[in-house]
């Protein structure tokens, strides 16, 4: 495939390199439906409290006169109670309408999601430039300190630490320590980019015109690391989306009355069989986010590697 953008524009003048990652992103269909499910899902985590407003029911509104008493507490009408009030349903038992649960769900996961993205990559993103620029005992202990933390297994220390800290402030301690398991996988990355970066031409002319260590480190060699910080940012989001859907699924997560579509997918193991509905919404909308930071990811990553042919 052709570049899209030729390296100057017609009047001559030189291309910017965000203005031409921003074009070659572009040109790939599957970064242009990555970023409208994003898009889309933003904006409903955004405009939540318009949305409720709109549909007239808060998440935590319980709407009794939703619900069939004499059936175990299975919603009225078709497909898990779909009606003109209720877009997408309402919950078996409580009646809380499902379309309020779902918009404010979304903030919780992005929330965390990309929060817990920039633990990870800010603390990787230090720790291993520091690593590959100093180099000696320095890179050796943050190296084993990144070995140690990947020995871990990640999902059981998760459900350990999340269960012992307090339910005030969890939606911050998943945060960190989603965050704390992700920043050695950016962090090895960023020491092997390091280790080449300090070899090059533009570092030691940096050495030999006397500037500092930390003006080198963030002038000449972190502007070097944008596009690989960039791109494992983008495909860390998604992981960090099915972690918390995860944790909140075995109900170590997000805490009641807060949703979560994890936790909105545990509660409904027990109705799928009758009311589908439940289960396949916040599902379905877990898949989408995924999948749409996903394709954007990939996308990003064929475009910043010269060797993909994009």
């Amino acid at each position: 495939m052709t570049d899209p953008l030729p390296g100057r524009t017609e009047a001559g003048s030189p291309v910017g390199p965000w203005r031409r990652l921003v074009v070659r992103v572009w040109a790939q269909s599957a970064a242009r439906v990555g970023v409208v499910i994003i898009a889309l899902f933003i904006a409903l985590a955004v405009f939540a409290p318009l949305i409720t407003a709109v549909i007239g029911s808060g998440p935590n509104d319980f709407h009794e006169g939703q619900i069939d008493k004499t059936l175990g507490g299975l919603p009225k009408g078709r497909l898990g109670g779909v009606s003109e009030d209720h877009w997408l349903g309402v919950e078996p038992v409580n009646g809380r309408d499902v379309l309020a649960r779902i918009v404010y769900g979304a903030r919780i996961s992005l929330l965390i999601a990309v929060l817990a993205t920039a633990v990870s990559v800010i603390v990787g993103t230090v720790l291993g430039m520091v690593a590959g620029f100093f180099g000696g005992w320095i890179d050796t202990a943050i190296s084993r300190l990144m070995d140690l933390v990947l020995s871990f297994p990640q999902l059981i220390f998760m459900i350990a630490l999340v269960a012992v800290l307090p339910d005030q402030g969890r939606t911050m301690s998943l945060i960190l320590v989603i965050g704390f398991f992700g920043w050695p996988y950016i962090g090895r990355i960023v020491r092997g980019q390091t280790l080449s970066l300090r070899h090059r031409e533009f570092v030691e002319a940096a050495w030999a015109g006397g500037q500092l260590r930390g003006t080198i480190l963030l002038r000449e060699i972190l502007p070097n690391l944008t596009s690989p910080i960039l791109v494992y940012a983008t495909l860390s989001i998604p992981a960090n989306i099915g972690t918390e859907a995860a944790l909140s699924f075995l109900g170590i997560g997000v805490q009641p009355p807060t949703p979560s579509w994890g936790q909105m997918m545990q509660k409904a193991m027990s109705w799928y069989q009758v009311d589908p509905m439940f289960f396949l919404v916040p599902g379905i909308c877990l898949f989408l986010t995924v999948l749409g930071f996903t394709l954007f990811g990939d996308a990003l990553r064929d475009a910043t590697d010269p060797k993909s042919g994009v």
